[in-house]
């Protein structure tokens, strides 16, 4: 089997659609966006919400890729953690620098991508540490990018290209050994 991979990546997000096919592009990975709300359980890890995200696209011909990510901050016991959109949603940015105007700013972005091809299905993770700015700061990105400082950084991931970001991101680590994943199974078949 040789040529292009296709793979549907199924969220409501634009964003992460972007990243995914940015991320792929180099694997030989056409992907394709399906905006699809997913149920997302109350659970205590990514990966049982990218486990009942998977049960609810079995509808979909082909490989499949689902993906659920949360920002965890040590001071605040890891939250909010996998209910992260949801809280972000509801109450912005306001709420969380509050809470930590006099805690430790200590945090990870983890994510979790779940692949189904044909019956199987594999969950791959990726994390990066960082701090949280006082502030938010810069444009680009979506989601929790303008209050997060990978370490080694000055910058957030909202203040960088695209390209800078996926070089490093929770996402990007997770979404690239799904790419490589693939790519192994392709040049073996």
């Amino acid at each position: 089997m040789s040529g292009v991979i296709r793979l549907t990546f199924v969220s409501t997000n634009p964003g992460k659609a972007r990243e995914v096919r940015e991320i792929l592009a180099p694997y030989g990975i056409r992907v394709h966006w399906r905006r699809r709300r997913l149920p997302e359980p109350q659970a205590d890890d990514l990966s049982t919400v990218v486990r009942s995200k998977l049960a609810a696209v079995k509808d979909i011909p082909g490989n499949v890729l689902v993906e659920d990510s949360g920002l965890f901050i040590d001071s605040l016991a890891g939250f909010p953690g996998v209910y992260s959109a949801h809280f972000l949603s509801a109450w912005g940015f306001g709420p969380m620098l509050e809470l930590l105007r006099r805690r430790a700013r200590d945090a990870e972005f983890r994510a979790a991508a779940g692949l189904r091809v044909g019956s199987r299905t594999r969950i791959f993770t990726g994390t990066v540490r960082g701090t949280i700015a006082p502030r938010a700061r810069g444009t680009a990105g979506f989601g929790y990018d303008p209050i997060f400082v990978p370490h080694g950084w000055t910058k957030t991931f909202a203040q960088v290209p695209p390209a800078a970001k996926n070089r490093l991101s929770h996402r990007s680590r997770a979404v690239r050994k799904v790419g490589e994943y693939l790519a192994r199974r392709t040049t073996t078949s």
